[in-house]
């Protein structure tokens, strides 16, 4: 399916220049989210995912989801409009590897344009196995997974239900299947050579005790940084009422973490449609998008 994976010594360079992977290029290096990815295959209770919402900057919304022929369009026209525009991701707005066919394609057109571009993806990891040599094969140099928990109890209250194979699997049960998932696809990852960090979502009286534990766990099977993120509530989610950390308490988990795996503290929690650096995003006002919006108000 197109060009092998990076060797490691091209993997590391290009963490150098990923935003999201090294501090030092979050201000220096662009990159584009290319939002082709609308299904999700499991339901966090911190989670709404609405594709037009251009006030909110978090992860799961997107101005519109576009198809892969789009995303090539889209990543074009902001190659020429943004300088060092070194990263290409899909993030969403569902989940990347719960739409492969959208994803892949996207990858590889995306490939065909610039061959030497970082390519990377979000997932929650449930599909990573299935698809990791997939990713591979198409290039994909780098990878977040979310994990919240390593314990089933504790995911299902993280996440009402799975969606697996076509089969919904609910409470404890969905959530073993979802980590056993998870972990996999991280030690499968380093295994291949390509760079895994790992987000988790803290979540006040929730996760806080366990993630010092998953900091160590995802060192051990490889992972290369670790992002603990603050939740945002959002109406109309299970978790809506949960008051999120402040940043003291939020600084205080990176900091207990941190002796387990390097830790990520520059985090944007960025939309699924972000272009630009991680302090300036140009993808809402861009001509781009809102011609793209005008098209479908006429359509």
């Amino acid at each position: 399916m197109g060009a092998s994976a990076a060797p490691e010594k091209t993997v590391g360079s290009k963490t150098l220049s990923h935003p999201c992977f090294s501090c030092g290029a979050s201000g220096a290096c662009a990159r584009i989210h290319l939002p082709v990815a609308p299904k999700c295959n499991i339901s966090c209770n911190y989670c709404v995912r609405k594709f037009d919402c251009p006030n909110e900057n978090r992860p799961g919304v997107a101005a519109h989801v576009i198809s892969p022929r789009e995303a090539a369009e889209r990543f074009a026209y902001f190659r020429k409009r943004v300088g060092n525009l070194k990263v290409v991701g899909i993030a969403g707005p569902g989940d990347a590897l719960a739409n492969p066919d959208e994803t892949l394609s996207t990858m590889e057109l995306i490939r065909a344009l610039d061959p030497e571009v970082t390519l990377c993806l979000a997932t929650n990891g449930l599909a990573l196995p299935r698809f990791l040599n997939d990713l591979v094969d198409v290039g994909v140099s780098h990878v977040t997974v979310t994990i919240n928990t390593l314990n089933p109890a504790t995911g299902a209250c993280i996440c009402r239900f799975v969606n697996h194979m076509g089969r919904i699997l609910e409470g404890e049960e969905g959530a073993a299947i979802l980590l056993e998932n998870q972990l996999a696809g991280v030690s499968q990852l380093a295994k291949q050579g390509i760079a895994c960090k790992v987000n988790t979502v803290a979540l006040r009286g929730v996760n806080e005790d366990e993630i010092a534990s998953i900091a160590a766990d995802i060192r051990r099977r490889g992972a290369a940084i670790h992002n603990v993120m603050n939740m945002i509530p959002v109406a109309g989610s299970a978790f809506e009422d949960l008051a999120p950390l402040d940043d003291e308490e939020l600084n205080a988990l990176r900091d207990k973490a941190a002796i387990g795996i390097k830790q990520m503290r520059h985090c944007r929690r960025c939309r699924a449609d972000a272009a630009g650096t991680l302090a300036h995003d140009e993808s809402i006002s861009s001509s781009w998008t809102l011609d793209q919006r005008r098209q479908r108000c006429e359509a």
